[in-house]
């Protein structure tokens, strides 16, 4: 075989549902991992954004389209000798096999790296992989492939209502979901063959637990699983739209086990080189399953899995693609383990996704078997309680946690919880106060009864506070809260007091959280890595002071519309210059699909909430000469004066002039002052000036809200009807800084 000098990567090109950030992060990774080796790569990738389009990374970049037609072109200009495919998520992955269909690879000579397209056809293909399976006797959903509408109905007949509708070839679920009659199955089929030739109908899994496992396997056949991975929602919700949990939590020893086996014999037979992930539905009550899919290429799943456990899934995979074998490689994360291991963790992760579907009119906010999250969050802590609360409050959609949202009511409680939305966690609290049992709520969710009993915890934490309202409370009730999970200001609204002052009361009673590492080997051996959380379920920090200058970056927090990889571009520059400049480097974030969060860009990671308690505990541990808040966007900005006001050092543009910058008010009167023409504006205490200043100007007039993020909130209103209703959506995102209207 020739020697491999010159590599194409495929870019997973524009951010979209289903295939965001999480490829920039295992593209990079890639490059770095082929440039180590000493290979000349090449990528194609549109996306200006991201970080594996800059400068210091591949050595040649094309920011062409990631089609058979445009990669072909540069194929014959470069002349590489390889090509990798599983990197670029599912748009990577079908650009690759039509490429192959085509005949590129043979006509110019070019070895596809890693796992085979023959391999990624079996997994894409429904019907083949499901004959692949039944090779090795391994059980998949009852299902047929058929390419027309009405062979769809026939076979959902023979099968029985309701069934599950499934397109090969897809992103995120897209054209799939649960069918309760022959209506529906019309309706989705039809939709569906709008995106393909072929689709699956196969059996519906009422009830039945998802868990994934991330596996490994080199050319040589050594294979490990490095991540169980459990869903909090039962199968019917696409992984990518539920809350998942790892490692998994309600699993027993033989089911745990029984899965790994199967996942090892499905991998080796499927002939995968590399990094995939494999789903399972798992009935509990009988232990029967079935393998849903598997996906032959890095996933959302591999990034989540790889930042929870600390094993450079992408970098590995690339070195496997080489031929490299598992036991050769040392996990570049921790420098003491080799790559043929697998983890084992001492506390619990929790990826919760981010929807903006209030960003849309008339869309329904229900969740299912395709995807409509925009990004997700992933927490780090002790115990399930804890590291759920603080994933809700990272999520930033106006919520203290799981316990407290008197915002968040519930029409029918009932159908809240049988049918789910992007809210349907914080129903279970409420049908709890309203006296519903565990029992109860697990009939009509399918959701386990160890998540439902350790929710349940929470709210009687949350009830045991509630007596101290107004009162002192003792120091045993704040504890056992913050054990929990809950934030300062989550108990100041239940006691009605300050935030301050509950911070203030916690550190009189010397409560305060203490800093943990990532630890891969669960501390039976030295394994240590730069990944760090805060925890109020420990005794003793793992970091020592850091004698160095050292600086603190804030990231960008969760992926929504309007804040995304971009920002995640400013964090990784600003933490490079700043080595180069001989400062230590601390980054707070908590989104496992950057680049930001890699184990090899900062000195210090905190997998922490960026929120104003949760930093300043960080900047007392870290001691730091000041924060760095200008590249994360909105969320840390919206931060910058409460850092001012607790005496905390923001380098750059001063807190001051950002609030003059966000404050709609101050930002008006500056114009005022300077003599710069805006559109006459008034500030609105009330909805009577409110409707006495659009009289004046005469409509439509523009609602603008302070300290938001790409126009939320903001509405032009053309009646009295309109003003009230944008009003209201401004008053709330908007609660400590004025609304301002103008003419538009």
């Amino acid at each position: 075989m020739k020697k491999i000098q010159k590599v194409v990567i495929l870019g997973s090109s524009a951010l979209k549902i289903g295939e965001a950030g999480e490829f920039d992060y295992s593209g990079s990774q890639a490059i770095k991992a082929l440039k180590e080796e000493g290979i000349f790569t090449v990528l194609i990738n549109p996306n200006i954004a991201t970080i594996q389009t800059s400068e210091h990374l591949a050595d040649k970049v094309y920011f062409l389209p990631v089609t058979a037609w445009f990669v072909e072109k540069i194929i014959e200009k470069e002349k590489p000798d390889g090509i990798l495919l599983g990197f670029g998520g599912q748009t990577a992955l079908n650009c690759g096999v039509e490429l192959a269909n085509k005949n590129v690879f043979v006509k110019h000579d070019i070895k596809v790296l890693g796992t085979q397209v023959s391999v990624i056809e079996e997994t894409e293909d429904r019907q083949l992989f499901a004959n692949k399976l039944a090779e090795i006797d391994v059980k998949v959903p009852r299902s047929v492939a058929v390419e027309t509408v009405d062979d769809a109905l026939k076979v959902a007949e023979q099968i029985g209502y309701p069934v599950m509708i499934r397109i090969a070839y897809a992103l995120g679920g897209l054209g799939s979901g649960l069918c309760e009659n022959g209506a529906e199955v019309r309706e989705l089929a039809s939709k569906a063959f709008s995106y393909t030739k072929q689709i699956l109908v196969e059996e519906y899994l009422h009830g039945w637990k998802e868990v994934e496992y991330e596996v490994m396997r080199d050319s040589n056949d050594n294979c490990i699983t490095v991540c169980n991975m459990e869903n909090f929602d039962p199968m019917g919700i696409h992984t990518g739209e539920s809350i998942v949990v790892a490692p998994s939590q309600t699993l027993t020893n033989h089911e745990y086990h029984k899965l790994r086996e199967i996942a090892i014999r499905v991998i080796r037979h499927l002939g995968i080189v590399g990094e995939c992930n494999i789903q399972y539905a798992l009935d509990a009550k009988s232990d029967d399953y079935r393998v849903i899919e598997v996906n032959a290429r890095l996933s959302r799943s591999s990034a989540l899995a790889s930042k929870a456990t600390g094993y450079p899934l992408a970098f590995i995979a690339a070195k496997l693609a080489l031929g490299h074998s598992l036991v050769d490689l040392k996990n570049a994360v921790t420098q003491t383990t080799m790559a043929c291991f697998e983890p084992a963790l001492d506390y619990i992760v929790v990826k919760i996704p981010r929807w903006d579907l209030k960003k849309f009119r008339m869309v329904s906010k229900q969740i299912g078997s395709s995807m409509k999250s925009v990004g997700e969050v992933m927490a780090i802590g002790r115990s399930f309680e804890e590291t759920l609360q603080k994933a809700l409050r990272m999520l930033e959609i106006g919520v203290d946690g799981l316990i407290g949202n008197e915002h968040i009511t519930f029409g029918d409680l009932e159908a809240e919880l049988k049918n789910p939305t992007d809210e349907r966690v914080f129903a279970i609290p409420d049908a709890l106060q309203q006296g519903m049992t565990v029992d109860e709520i697990h009939g009509l969710t399918n959701i386990d009864r160890w998540f439902l009993y350790k929710i349940e915890n929470m709210f009687r934490t949350g009830e045991k506070l509630r007596v101290y309202a107004g009162g002192v409370c003792p120091r045993s009730a704040l504890l056992a809260a913050k054990k929990v999970g809950f934030s300062d200001l989550q108990i100041a609204r239940i006691l009605h007091i300050g935030a301050r002052e509950v911070a203030a009361m916690r550190k009189n009673y010397g409560i305060a959280p203490v800093v943990k590492q990532i630890d891969t080997l669960a501390a039976e051996y030295p394994a240590r890595t730069n990944f760090l959380y805060l925890t109020y379920n420990g005794d003793e920090n793992d970091l020592k002071d850091s004698k160095l200058k050292t600086v603190i970056v804030l990231g960008s927090g969760v992926y929504r519309i309007g804040s995304s990889v971009e920002f995640d571009w400013c964090c990784v520059n600003a933490v490079m210059t700043l080595k180069a400049m001989g400062y230590q480097t601390v980054m707070i974030n908590y989104n496992p699909e950057t680049v930001s969060t890699d184990y090899d860009e900062c000195d210090r990671l905190y997998f922490e909430e960026l929120t104003f308690e949760t930093v300043a505990d960080i900047y007392e541990k870290e001691e730091p000469i000041g924060i760095l808040i200008a590249m994360g966007g909105q969320t840390p900005n919206n931060l910058a004066l409460k850092f001012h006001e607790a005496g905390m050092t923001v380098l750059g543009t001063s807190p001051l002039k950002i609030d003059q910058a966000e404050d709609r008010h101050k930002f008006s009167s500056l114009l005022d002052t300077l003599g710069v023409d805006q559109p006459e504006w008034s500030e609105l205490s009330s909805i009577d000036e409110a409707k006495a200043f659009a009289a004046k100007v005469e409509y439509p007039v523009l609602i603008r809200p302070s300290y938001v993020l790409s126009g939320s909130a903001m509405a032009v209103a053309s009646n009295d009807r309109e003003l009230e209703k944008f009003l209201g959506k401004a008053a709330d995102i908007s609660k400590a800084h004025p609304v301002v209207s103008s003419k538009f």
